[in-house]
């Protein structure tokens, strides 16, 4: 089950708009003080700009949203982006724009279409993905039974997360939450019973959006 959307990794995009530079820095963060420390650090490499416009989205629930115009006129870049951010469902992000200016006033509208395409561009440098919870389940069991196993993974199912060896084999199987119970059972008729789970929990898995 989808719960957001999020980036895997931090990106950075730059485009010229009538002279001035724009530059986005983006990273997937956990808690505001990892976005405040972010924001703190992208300030601090570009002092000499004009405007460090920062924003995040912070939360499974978007529960911090938070922005600054950093000397912008009210309303023209740290709001959009959070706002096109929200729309978007993406959060766990922290966002700064840095601009250069370039001697040539956009006015409002021109802010907002330069500030929140710029933000785009650096969340899709970070390659924007879906954050999904699945089961994962651990099972112990004879070595007679794996090559089957991986044998039936091919079909979609689940997917083999990790596997070790020992006097018995310990094998982690990660499906969707739907397909928890159907994957159960074919896992205890495969092994005609013996097989014994040690652990199962919920994960959150990242999922990269397809282009």
């Amino acid at each position: 089950m989808k719960l957001y959307s999020t980036i895997l990794k931090e990106g950075k995009a730059e485009q010229s708009i009538e002279r001035s530079r724009f530059i986005c820095y983006a990273k997937p963060v956990d808690s505001k003080a990892e976005a405040d420390e972010f924001i703190k650090c992208i300030k601090k490499e570009n002092k000499d700009a004009t405007h460090n416009v920062p924003a995040m989205v912070i939360g499974d629930k978007m529960q911090i949203q938070w922005a600054s115009d950093d000397g912008e006129p009210q309303g023209t870049s740290g709001a959009p982006i959070v706002q096109m951010m929200v729309k978007e469902g993406i959060t766990n992000v922290a966002v700064v724009i840095t601009r250069y200016f370039g001697g040539i006033k956009l006015g409002t509208g021109g802010l907002v279409r330069a500030y929140t395409n710029s933000a785009k561009l650096g969340l899709k440098d970070g390659i924007l993905c879906d954050v999904v919870s699945k089961k994962s389940i651990t099972y112990v069991t004879d070595y007679t039974y794996l090559d089957k196993i991986k044998s039936i993974e091919k079909e979609g199912l689940f997917n083999i997360e990790d596997t070790s060896y020992s006097e018995k084999v310990k094998i982690e199987l990660v499906c969707n939450e739907e397909d928890e119970i159907k994957m159960k059972e074919i896992i205890e008729s495969l092994t005609n019973g013996t097989c014994k789970i040690v652990n199962e929990k919920n994960i959150l898995v990242k999922l990269p959006r397809k282009s």
